[in-house]
């Protein structure tokens, strides 16, 4: 996979703010103690389940912000299939950054590894379909960059980043609107012509209204899989079909043989479980 890694700058405030989070008023206490300052060691990150590899240049950062002596060695990417035992990279350098930045390392490196997993196991389910599967704006918090490149190492796509790089006009904006039709055209007068407008229905009425005024993308909200077979039909190829609500890797084949362009899915970055990454220290 050719998955170009994401520019430390933006990588760098988010880590930063995860160690001064763990490092409170007074630093690692139990590693300062402990470890002597001039020892160096060498460490293994290790799958212990098998899953798909996202994260490692945030866990990269994590280690050398607390010393940039530290030396991080890749061995399978981002992107990369592991099994259980699977040595991912190897880290050396002093000993007491190692033990500092392990934990938060890890908390990045295995959350983002789950998401790759977790995007990977709905993109295998739906092989042999039309469909992508993409995120939403359903993100932790301060990670959305990082949690939107995890869903790309596990072979899925990117639904907008953000509410300043698309319209997407849902049910509430429609209701205010008092409909479809005035929404859909305050929003074309609004926007610059490179912006998409996309629009969310729920019933095959509602998208023939939408079609009407050339929306360039449907978002197909909570529909049955007969309702959704329809609503292709009737698209007929006139804009990007998208399917949402409640999706799982068991129900999105049968969603994907209905035509849809997209299927969508926010437990992707929302729930997905961690993958289990361990960090084995060997003193030298």
């Amino acid at each position: 996979m050719n998955l170009s890694p994401l520019p430390t700058i933006m990588l760098e405030p988010l880590v930063r703010a995860a160690l001064l989070e763990d490092l409170g008023r007074a630093g690692d206490l139990t590693t300062d103690a402990i470890v002597p300052k001039d020892l160096w060691a060498t460490t293994v990150l290790s799958a212990r389940e098998p899953g798909v590899v996202a994260g490692l240049d945030v866990a990269t950062v994590a280690f050398r912000l607390i010393d940039q002596n530290v030396d991080v060695k890749v061995h399978r990417a981002d992107g990369s299939k592991v099994a259980p035992g699977d040595v991912i990279a190897s880290v050396s350098g002093p000993a007491q950054a190692m033990l500092t930045a392990e934990r938060t390392a890890l908390n990045f490196l295995c959350h983002l590894s789950g998401i790759a997993t977790a995007t990977a196991s709905v993109v295998a389910a739906v092989r042999g379909h039309g469909a992508k599967i993409v995120c939403t704006r359903k993100t932790t918090p301060g990670l959305r960059a990082v949690e939107k490149h995890a869903v790309r190492a596990g072979g899925g796509s990117n639904h907008r980043f953000g509410l300043d790089d698309a319209i997407l006009i849902k049910d509430n904006h429609i209701a205010i609107a008092r409909g479809i039709r005035p929404a859909i055209e305050r929003a074309r007068v609004s926007v610059g012509h490179l912006v998409k407008i996309e629009v969310e229905v729920d019933t095959l009425a509602q998208l023939e209204e939408a079609l009407a005024l050339a929306a360039d993308a449907i978002l197909l909200d909570n529909m049955s899989v007969d309702e959704l077979r329809q609503a292709v039909a009737m698209v007929d190829g006139r804009a990007i079909t998208e399917a949402s609500g409640r999706i799982t890797a068991a129900t999105a084949p049968t969603i994907a043989s209905t035509g849809v362009d997209l299927i969508s899915i926010g437990w992707l970055t929302h729930s997905a479980p961690i993958l289990d990454i361990g960090l084995d220290y060997h003193v030298l």
